[in-house]
């Protein structure tokens, strides 16, 4: 069997190897390497060809002895195939980036795009642009005429393009701009995929403007190399298949709903009838907090626990493919709302209020069902992208869900 991989430096976050396997049957592994071990790497390896991501796309290319056309153009190559004893270099990036723009329906012909950072990726974005009739391309980066600094010459731009790893996993949570200081932007690409929603996306999503993660870009981009692997032809209608598939199996599925509603007893039905990951954050705080919840609520507020219960969340919600049960008050705080949206699907349980226990549960016995009800039902609606009525028992809820996300 013919192998082939993708080597960059920190690989933990890759969809790259579970795409290969719905395109065709080889063997495809990640490979991660130090800037010091890649020439090395390259000289030694058994391979037949491999992907190539950040930071290695223009590092390879003097391992390269024959570039494509359009690799030698862009500067950066993502796709390498061996060639005797060297390497043919290529550049399937554009490939991906186009059918990127496309899914996301921008037409950049005459206007004004800025692309976030200034690596390999940035160069396929720059060519992709300008051979689709930008306007006017303009690079930001760390340092150079234009940066971070200088943002509002730049107000004007309609297309936002992040090419940076600003925001991917681990470090969720972080943009590099501020979509407020771009009033005209009327798209915005993140060639991130993992987490789902970057929080440049998410801020895109709250203002109402068109946004695209890059999951179709890399789906695409690995279709375009495993034509080259297998000389031949792969059909366009798989790209949207694998991206729904691989959003199936990677997205969270979060549970949301008043206390006593069934989150964590569904939840962990669905993880037994999916084989996922199971999550319950009120399990997790006793644990962090070194006390019960009951005791964090009397020794030190609610306050307290909602601190910890945001601290906890931030790191699970990074996860893929996980069940998530959260807490009844989770929806209090607005900060969780973009911790859960970033990465999972949100469902609100809803349970009859007269049938909700309280036994255990601090606030549902000093402040009351009604209370809590009251103030929180409108949230978990606004929160949830779906509802879902629980009241027909755990299994029927779970087998539900599993079907409605083809789990």
């Amino acid at each position: 069997m013919e192998k082939y991989g993708l080597l960059g430096r920190k690989l933990g976050h890759s969809f790259s190897p579970q795409i290969h396997r719905l395109l065709a049957d080889y063997e495809y592994r990640l490979y991660e390497k130090e800037p010091e071990e890649v020439a090395a790497f390259l000289e030694t390896t058994d391979l037949d060809g491999m992907n190539v991501t950040i930071p290695y796309k223009e590092t390879v290319m003097p391992c390269c002895t024959v570039l494509s056309d359009t690799a030698k153009k862009i500067g950066s190559v993502n796709t390498l195939l061996r060639r005797g004893d060297g390497w043919e270099g290529h550049n399937t990036d554009y490939d991906g980036f186009a059918y990127l723009l496309r899914q996301g329906g921008f037409d950049p012909k005459g206007k004004k795009a800025l692309v976030l950072g200034s690596g390999g990726s940035s160069k396929t974005a720059r060519a992709v642009l300008s051979d689709l009739g930008c306007r006017q391309v303009v690079v930001i980066s760390r340092t150079g005429a234009d940066n971070y600094q200088n943002l509002e010459r730049h107000a004007d731009a309609r297309l936002i393009i992040n090419t940076t790893p600003v925001g991917m996993y681990p470090r969720c949570g972080e943009a590099a701009v501020s979509l407020g200081d771009f009033p005209a932007c009327e798209g915005v690409a993140d060639i991130i995929y993992n987490p789902s929603k970057t929080e440049l996306l998410l801020d895109a999503g709250a203002r109402g403007i068109p946004c695209i993660n890059g999951l179709p870009m890399l789906v695409a981009q690995a279709k375009k190399a495993a034509e080259l692997f297998l000389h031949r032809k792969i059909d366009d209608g798989v790209v949207p298949e694998i991206v729904r598939k691989i959003e199936s199996q990677t997205k969270n599925i979060a549970l949301i709903g008043m206390p006593g509603c069934g989150k964590t007893a569904v939840g962990r039905t669905l993880a037994r009838l999916t084989g996922r990951p199971f999550v319950e954050l009120d399990a997790l705080i006793p644990e962090k907090a070194g006390k019960s919840i009951q005791q964090i609520f009397a020794e030190d507020g609610e306050e307290a626990f909602r601190r910890i219960e945001t601290e906890i969340l931030a790191q699970e919600s990074k996860k893929s493919g996980v069940i998530l049960s959260t807490g009844g008050g989770v929806v209090t705080r607005a900060r969780n709302l973009p911790l859960l949206r970033q990465n999972s699907v949100i469902l609100f349980l809803n349970r009859p209020i007269d049938e909700l226990p309280t036994d255990g549960r601090p606030l549902s016995q000093s402040r009351g069902v009604e209370a809590l009800a009251k103030e929180r039902l409108p949230l978990y609606k606004a929160w949830c992208d779906r509802e879902l009525a629980c009241g027909d028992g755990v299994e029927k809820t779970a087998e539900q869900i599993r079907a409605l996300y083809q789990l």
